[in-house]
């Protein structure tokens, strides 16, 4: 679609006078770019009006300019300060709003076609004057790729400025490098003179090295565009080695390795590069899918990031080049950052070239200066200094990098728009321009053009989002949901349509969020408020938007890269503030199996059915009970939605917890937040409560990152309750029951064992590992890795993790003697001995898994063929796929025989048990039988190609056991958790033996099946959040359910909601 003129643009238009004028720059005193070199202008006046269509150019006086007012003299231009005459005016950035002439062409960067705020008045001057406005960042080619910017000029000065600050801030560290001789890029008289410095630094790299202390110096840039490639430019300019992202733990450890053999005293001659690009920084959610690009610009909440576990903890220098958008997840956030100088990153500074304030570096708070380049962010008190001295990093994020090589940049920028200059100034009617300069056209004849009619519709309905109480909105609609549009909505001008939509179905929008991709290659991102006085109509606005964004060519591919999202507007969740006393909100985040039981008995509270069992165990009167109102937040709404339906009072949104605006601006309108996301997520969303004051739940371990936030928990007067679950949970209460009654009594712990299992019931436990998995089997592996750690008898006992399941005991419980289990040790039992304040009196204490017996035999004879390894097999990696005969073939080799010793046909059992047997995979021809019979249960023995996404045998193993040992929907699983306390008595009163034992089923109602583990789990956590809201939880701070103003209400209220604990005391 081409840009025209306003219906009442009569025959007013370009002026088309052959006169240009080129604007003094004032925005900045370090602007000393031009639009056009002297030579440039020298060309198009020798060409003549007739070849160029320039007749004159009037250059404005600059003092400061890079090119001196002579030199445009003398090949033929006026220097005057009136630009009256001229019917193109062209700058770099935007003039003053006095040098805006009448019926003038000007061309800019005018950074108004996002409707940003603070740019909004030069563009009413602009439509007031009716000027034609031409944007350089909207010139595009036919490839869709931006022709005017000055990218690999900002990558050249970003890193050449950084060079120079990081020789300032080694100094501070007690360390002289060569980078302290090398200047600032703005120092240099040409970018050529620059490069010469650089290069001398890198000789003296070369010859006399750099400190040990400091080595391996490792630059990670972000991108391959160019701003990344003029980085790199510089970059390899020193002495220098490119590694891939998966070389960098070998590259730093070998270089540590070096330092401890060679001391202090050791150079080293060179620095290492990394290039990451996205690939590098995310990874699927799924974890049988691989990375796709496509995928992940068209769908990012389909990705987690890695980058801070992957290519952060090895980067000393971070050199950002990418482009980034709120919709994706940020390379490093401040938290990130912390967590990873409290271990000792090698980080030392970042030069955020793309200078995107609280972008894909959240920390980068702030832009500097040319004159003062750096700031220091200090993690550790998470503060922020103008100095090189102290803790902390030192970080670049200039936004004019380009100007410090004026004359380059300006060549390099007039080269091209130099092309331009004919049309824009001898045209009268803009219709004759090309489609590439009539689409940047904004402005025209005092309108907007067609392409930009959507500006004055966002600029009306820009609201402010920011947490805290919602703001009256007596003219929303009724019905509000949150519409988060991406793709192309500019470039290929979708947003007008959506706006359309939208508009002609009679509904309303507020703009809350918009971001424009800045190239032809990124998308934009914008999310609407959008609001109807009736459902139907805002059906129909859902539908209308739905069938844009599927709309397809002629071939039934999509002509189009526009995605939807539909979910609630956070206002619209809270209705009536005044109604809040009357009603608790709580947010739950996740919406996993856990999540529903745990919905289900916070708004179920209020029911009759609930009422009073509860309201007895809480000692609280019938009035004082409240209904409480649940937002379930996930990351797919459609699973949100899932998880709640059937459910009153509870809601369904999309969040992504790692988008930490939105999330503490739903944390902020909430009572009481529970988390039942990974506990990755946990330390993030904990700040968020801090920073509101609201109370939070998680069922997951109290980890040091949580630890570490007691102190501010306190300070802000909130509850941090984890541990809320299963085990950890319920196993925490009824130890701490047992304990703490037998310490009443006078007692002591002689011994404490605890042993818990989720398993299949004993119908569903069909298969020859007597095992299910209800989740990725990859936790359930790697914990069967683990090392151990309990003591027996007085004596502290330690199990290697390749050793765990060899080190599997039977087990019997008296009162469930049908259940033919086993145990095995779980992690470190000692920290219990801590926790529950035994470790001085108990000469026992242990912590196991349990599994129906049989399991670890299988799984330890497994485990040796191999199938648990987590390398990448060289079988795996070719373009040639294995099957899983062939790959069993090759793991059951005889690895030390001189010849190719195969197994033959994987069908035959027989011989499959043999040579289990011969390699000592197996002790007996018994084990041997029952784990060919796993194999062939699994499908390992199968002809069947294995997939791609399989690297290793790890991922092999995984695969088929979440295909062959998955629960049905008509499957139960169960719980089984049993508790043994023994306790002497020093008045000679006899031993006592306590048991306590929980037994739960999961249940099948209406073809809906609920998992004992999320029964145990789910109901929990949600009896925490209610002692929350009716406050009967004094404690403050990070804490668990440890102390009896928690696990006494709290088992009482379990046991009121079903799940039983049978108690058993015998003396001896």
């Amino acid at each position: 679609m081409a840009a025209s003129a306003a219906p009442d643009g009569g025959e007013r238009s370009l002026l088309g006078n052959g006169v240009v004028g080129i604007l003094a720059e004032s925005i900045n005193i370090w602007e000393r770019r031009a639009p056009l070199a002297p030579s440039h202008c020298a060309r198009l006046l020798l060409s003549g009006k007739g070849q160029s269509g320039v007749e004159r150019i009037i250059v404005q006086p600059s003092t400061k300019r890079i090119f001196h007012d002579a030199q445009y003299e003398d090949v033929g231009c006026e220097v005057s300060d009136d630009l009256s005459e001229c019917g193109l005016i062209i700058g770099i950035k935007q003039p003053k709003l006095e040098m805006i002439f009448p019926d003038r062409a000007y061309a800019f960067f005018s950074h108004t076609h996002k409707a940003q705020r603070e740019n909004m008045p030069l563009l009413d001057k602009i439509l007031a004057e009716r000027v034609s406005l031409f944007d350089y960042e909207l010139i595009v080619g036919d490839s869709g790729k931006r022709l005017l910017a000055f990218g690999k000029f900002a990558g050249r000065a970003g890193l050449i400025d950084f060079l120079h600050g990081l020789g300032q801030r080694y100094l501070n560290l007690g360390y002289s490098t060569p980078f302290l001789s090398l200047g600032a890029s703005h120092m240099y008289s040409s970018l050529a003179a620059a490069k010469a410095a650089v290069i001398a630094v890198g000789e003296e790299i070369a010859t006399l090295g750099l400190p040990s202390g400091i080595s391996p110096l490792v630059f990670v840039f972000t991108g391959d565009g160019n701003v990344s490639q003029g980085a790199q430019e510089i970059f390899k300019l020193l002495p220098h080695t490119f590694v891939d992202a998966q070389e960098l733990p070998e590259i730093v450890g070998l270089a540590k390795d070096h330092a401890q053999h060679s001391g202090s005293r050791r150079r080293v001659f060179q620095v290492y590069g990394c290039v990451v690009t996205c690939q590098d920084m995310v990874a699927p959610k799924d974890s049988t899918k691989t990375f796709n690009k496509a995928d992940y610009y068209a769908h990012p909440d389909h990705y987690y990031p890695v980058f801070h576990e992957k290519i952060a903890p090895y980067a000393s220098v971070i050199v950002n080049c990418m482009y980034w958008e709120r919709r994706f997840p940020r390379l490093l956030t401040t938290f990130q950052l912390q967590e990873l100088m409290k271990k000792g990153c090698p980080l030392v500074g970042v030069s955020d070239i793309t200078c995107d304030i609280g972008g894909s570096l959240e920390f980068v708070n702030q832009t500097t200066l040319i004159e003062r380049p750096f700031f220091r962010y200090d993690p550790f008190t998470d503060s922020y200094h103008d100095d090189m001295a102290g803790d902390g990093l030192i970080c670049l994020a200039v936004d004019i990098l380009p100007t410090e090589f004026p004359k380059e940049a300006s060549q390099h920028f007039g080269d091209i728009l130099s092309q331009f200059i004919g049309s824009l100034v001898s045209t009268t009617n803009i219709k004759e321009l090309p489609s590439h300069l009539q689409k940047a056209c904004i402005t025209h004849n005092g309108s907007l053009t067609s392409l930009y009619e959507y500006i004055p519709r966002m600029r009306k309905t820009i609201i402010d989002l920011s947490p805290g109480p919602v703001n009256d909105s007596s003219g929303k609609k009724k019905y509000n949901i949150l519409v988060s549009l991406s793709g192309h909505l500019f470039d290929q001008f979708l947003i007008n349509e959506a706006l359309d939509v939208i508009e002609a179905a009679g509904g309303s929008f507020h703009l809350v969020r918009c971001e424009v991709g800045q190239s032809a290659k990124s998308m934009s991102y914008s999310e609407l408020e959008v609001g109807a006085d009736d459902t139907v109509i805002l059906d129909q606005i859902v539908d209308s938007l739905t069938s844009i964004t599927n709309q397809s060519d002629q071939n039934g591919a999509s002509s189009r890269q526009l995605s939807l999202k539909i979910g609630k507007v956070s206002e619209s969740i809270m209705q009536d503030r005044s109604g809040l006393k009357r009603r608790p909100v709580v947010l739950i985040l996740g919406a996993g199996r856990v999540c529903r039981p745990a919905v289900e008995f916070l708004t179920l509270l209020g029911s009759k059915s609930y009422e009073n069992s509860t309201k007895s165990c809480l000692a609280i009167d019938n009035e004082e009970f409240e209904e409480f109102e649940v937002i379930v937040a996930s990351l797919y709404e459609k699973d949100a939605k899932e998880t709640i339906e059937g459910i009153p009072n509870a809601t369904a949104i999309q969040l992504d917890a790692m988008d930490y605006g939105r999330l503490s601006e739903y944390v902020s309108q909430v009572h009481v937040v529970l988390s039942l996301l990974p506990p990755s997520f946990h330390a993030t969303i904990a700040k968020a409560c801090i920073e509101h004051k609201k109370h939070m739940v998680t069922a997951s371990y109290v980890e040091a990152t949580m630890s570490s936030l007691d102190e501010r928990a306190r300070t802000a007067g909130i509850t941090i309750l984890c541990e809320m679950g299963l085990d950890p949970g319920i196993d925490h209460m009824m130890a701490m029951k047992m304990i703490n009654q037998a310490h009443i009594r006078g007692g002591k712990i002689k011994a404490f064992t605890s042993y818990c299992g989720g398993l299949p019931s004993p119908a569903a436990a069909n298969n020859p590992l007597a095992y299910k998995f209800s989740w990725n089997p990859a936790g359930a592996l790697r914990a069967g890795r683990n090392s151990a750690t309990y003591k027996y008898l007085g004596e502290i006992v330690h199990v290697d993790g390749n050793e765990l399941y060899d080190s599997a005991m039977r087990f019997r419980i008296p009162e469930l003697p049908a259940f033919a289990l086993e145990c095995l040790p779980n992690r470190n039992s000692l920290l219990y001995g801590d926790l529950y304040h035994i470790t001085n009196e108990a000469s026992t204490i242990f912590r196991a898994t349990l599994r129906y017996e049989g399991f670890s035999e299988i799984m330890a004879c497994l485990a040796r063929i191999g199938l648990f390894e987590t390398e990448n097999h060289p079988m795996l990696g070719g373009a040639q796929r294995p099957t899983f005969a062939s790959f069993l073939n090759e793991l059951l080799a005889d690895k030390n025989s001189a010849s190719t010793n195969t197994l033959g046909s994987t069908e035959n059992e027989q011989e499959m048990i043999k040579r289990l047997i011969m390699l000592k995979y197996c002790n007996d021809d018994a084990a041997a039988n029952r784990t060919v019979k796993t194999i062939k249960f699994l499908g390992l023995h199968e002809s069947k190609e294995i997939p791609v996404a399989c690297s290793s045998a790890f991922d092999v193993v995984c695969l088929r056991m979440e295909e062959r040992l998955a629960y049905t929907n008509k499957e139960q699983d169960m719980v089984l958790l049993h508790h043994e306390v023994q306790i002497e008595f020093p008045d000679g009163r006899p031993t006592e033996n306590h048991w306590a034992t929980l037994l739960e089923f999961g249940k099948v109602e209406d073809g809906k099946a609920t998992s004992a583990m999320a029964l145990t789990v789910g109901i929990p956590a949600a009896i925490g959040v209610l002692l929350l809201l009716q406050n009967k939880i004094q404690s403050r701070g990070v804490v668990r359910p440890l102390e009896p103003e928690v696990y006494a209400p709290a088992l009482d209220i379990l046991e009121a909601s079903g799940i039983k604990l049978i108690e058993k005391c015998q003396t001896s």
